[in-house]
């Protein structure tokens, strides 16, 4: 039986790198997996994804004006694969979400979105909320903070460590702009400015 995952945490926990061991586990199954990346998402060149430590793999791109049922549909008709791989699963708009669970109820192909639950201001993304309330299975991919508490939220850094507190939700950046820490040096560092 098919379901819908999301799996979820702060910046730099390592979610794409949980997605290519996922596509690589079914590959070494024989299995295919539709790996598919917000087209938001240039920090690497488009049309892959990308981990920190380094393995990569190509993908297909969504925008926010796809419908991502008809999409998969379509790829399913040009080519058999078994899952869905999203990343960056947190810039899905709610209706894609819907679609993503069509995919999962309609054409029994397992669906598995990795991203960020909240942002820079704990916020919840839109494609987050919607991912919460309609997943078969949530799972947590844990990082930590420098305290070595679970880093629970992400901070937004202007470059020269100066905490930033507003702004437009989505910003893509990395290490340069992000840092994952604990609830209490997120709202220590948001009040002081800095970390």
């Amino acid at each position: 039986m098919a379901k819908l995952y999301f799996s979820y945490a702060a910046m730099n926990a390592g979610k794409s790198t949980v997605l290519l061991q996922a596509a690589h586990n079914y590959a070494e199954q024989g299995m295919e997996a539709y790996l598919l990346n917000a087209a938001l998402d240039d920090r690497n060149g488009t049309g892959k994804i990308s981990s920190r430590i380094g393995i990569q793999k190509v993908c297909d791109l969504y925008g926010p004006e796809d419908d991502l049922f008809i999409k998969i549909e379509r790829k399913l008709k040009e080519q058999a694969f078994a899952c869905v791989l999203v990343d960056e699963a947190q810039w899905l708009s709610k209706e894609q979400v819907w679609q993503l669970a069509r995919v999962v109820d309609e054409l029994n192909i397992a669906v598995m979105c990795y991203g960020l639950r909240t942002d820079f201001q704990g916020e919840l993304f839109p494609g987050s909320e919607v991912l919460l309330a309609l997943a078969d299975e949530l799972r947590e991919i844990r990082t930590i903070c420098h305290c070595g508490r679970k880093a629970v939220m992400t901070l937004r850094t202007d470059g020269q460590g100066r905490v930033m507190t507003d702004g437009p939700q989505t910003q893509v950046g990395g290490n340069e702009a992000y840092i994952s820490v604990c609830r209490r040096h997120w709202s220590e560092a948001r009040e002081k400015g800095s970390l």
